[in-house]
Parts: structure tokens; sequence; C-alpha cells
């Protein structure tokens, strides 16, 4: 756990909060939206925060997002504060890229970089704001999550191999079953569940908890990632400014999926981000750390 600590500003903080959408349904709009209000009422009965933006940057061609689907929200928002914005206009420009939008203009304290398939629960940004605000060193936070299942999923990783990716995206059951060590290992299975931990390597990009000045002084998302891998990169590089840490008492529920399962021109997508993910980092082909 980290040992650099101090004690908590007393100043309100600030907080901005980027969510990118490609034809993301409304029904899970709504329910993000509304577990982000509801987790931020929880942090703001306790300690107050000067400014809350949250942008939705629309990537689809048909411009699907529109700002109505939260009027019954709008009073929450008034009372809260809370800027609710849509981007749109820029088209399919990337993941990272459209978070980027974002992350540039925001002078908040701190950055939320979120999916639309997520749900927070009540006490998640009360939990992870106020371990950034003691642990001055980490610059990055990462949540327990689960599936909509309630299974428990791995949003930590150590630095990969090939091989494992081989294993883990498209092998059989059977084999993966041989290598669930190898796996485990990769995934970080042996994180403490019951205290944080400031030595995360990779972690995943469906909720990232940041610094605003730590993601601006490395330039947020490399935006020749198009999508997949960008979030393993930002890791690796924000780990040159601060540490990566996992926080298991904030929590989120998180509905996304393997590339594997989404199709040949996900897996070309997925393959050429890696390809550019090892030529920057470094290959790995077997060993498995």
């Amino acid at each position: 756990v980290s040992d650099h600590k101090s004690k908590p500003h007393s100043a309100a903080r600030s907080l901005s909060i980027s969510v990118v959408c490609y034809n993301s349904g409304e029904e899970q709009l709504r329910a993000l939206i509304a577990s982000l209000l509801a987790s931020l009422r929880v942090f703001q009965s306790s300690t107050p925060l000067s400014l809350v933006t949250i942008s939705l940057v629309d990537n689809s061609e048909d411009h699907n997002v529109k700002l109505d689907l939260f009027a019954t929200h709008a009073e929450d928002l008034d009372s809260l504060g809370v800027k609710l914005k849509l981007l749109q206009g820029q088209g399919n420009v990337g993941y990272g890229s459209a978070h980027n939008l974002v992350i540039r203009k925001s002078d908040a304290d701190y950055h939320l970089i979120l999916n639309p398939d997520v749900v927070l629960r009540e006490d998640c940004l009360r939990i992870g704001i106020a371990y950034l605000e003691i642990n001055t060193d980490v610059a990055m936070a990462s949540p327990y999550a689960e599936n909509a299942l309630g299974q428990k999923q791995y949003l930590c990783k150590r630095y990969p191999s090939i091989f494992t990716f081989l294993v883990r995206g498209f092998a059989p059951s059977a084999l993966r079953g041989i290598f669930r060590q190898r796996l485990a290992l990769f995934e970080m299975h042996d994180l403490s569940e019951s205290t944080p931990t400031d030595d995360v390597t990779i972690a995943s990009g469906c909720f990232m908890l940041c610094r605003t000045d730590k993601l601006n002084a490395i330039h947020g998302f490399d935006e020749n990632y198009f999508l997949y891998f960008e979030d393993f990169d930002l890791s690796l590089r924000l780990a040159g400014v601060g540490k990566i840490a996992y926080v298991p008492e904030m929590k989120i529920r998180h509905s996304g999926g393997n590339s594997a399962n989404k199709g040949w021109q996900h897996i070309k997508m997925f393959a050429r981000s890696g390809v550019r993910f090892f030529n920057t980092h470094g290959w790995r082909f077997f060993k498995q750390q």
C-alpha cells in the first residue's frame, strides 16, 4: 500500500467525467447516469465538490445520443451542481481520441474515464476520491468489478505475453483450464480484496479514476490506437508519473465483453493494436510474470 500520504485537502475538489458512446443503448446510458448521480450524492453529502462535469462523447455516425434522454434527471443534475455535456459531430474518431477531447479541456482535480456499460455503487466515488486525496503519489485508481451476473471481473493485469493472450482469447475451455495458473497470474488474482494495492501494472479502461494533471502530463491517450490496448498503453505511461492502484472497496458493475466474441473485424483491430503496443513497450512471447 502506498506510504506517501498527506492529509486530505480541505478545499472543495472538482471532477470531470468522460463517457465515450458508440451506438450505446438508451437504457444503458440512463442506468449509467442514474448511478453516477447516486454516487455523487453520497460523495457530496460528506465532502463538497466545487464542480462536476459529465461529458458524453458520441462517436456514432447517426448521433443517437440525445440529452433529453436524461430529462428525468434534470432536478438531480441541478441540485448536485452537475453539468451534463454532449459532444457530437467529430465522427468515430476512436476510443482514446474521443476521451482526449474532454481530458485536454479539463482543469478539474480528478478525471474519470468511463464506459457506458458501467454502473457505479453509491459509495464508489467517495471511496475512490478519498483514497487519491490521501495517497498523493497514486496517479490512477482502478475498482473492484462484477459482470451483470455478479461474477468477478479482473480489471487489473500484469504485463502480457503473446501466448497468454492467445490462450485467454481463443483457446477452448479445456486448454484454458490447463493454463489457469498462468491466466490467474496475468489477471492478478493474487490481489488483496480487503486492502488497496498500489503496484498494479495495467488497469482496464472501463473505469479509470485519475489525477487530471497526471493525465495531461502524458498527453492523455495515444491516438494511434483506434480501439483496444489504448488502456494498456495509458496505464504503462501513467505509471511513469505516478502509481496505479487497485482499490477493492470502490465497486462497479461492468457488462463489457471479450473482443474474441465480437467478430473478425474486432479481432483484426485487436491484433493491429496489439502489434503497436508490443512494438512500443516490448515483445514478450511466452514468459508471464
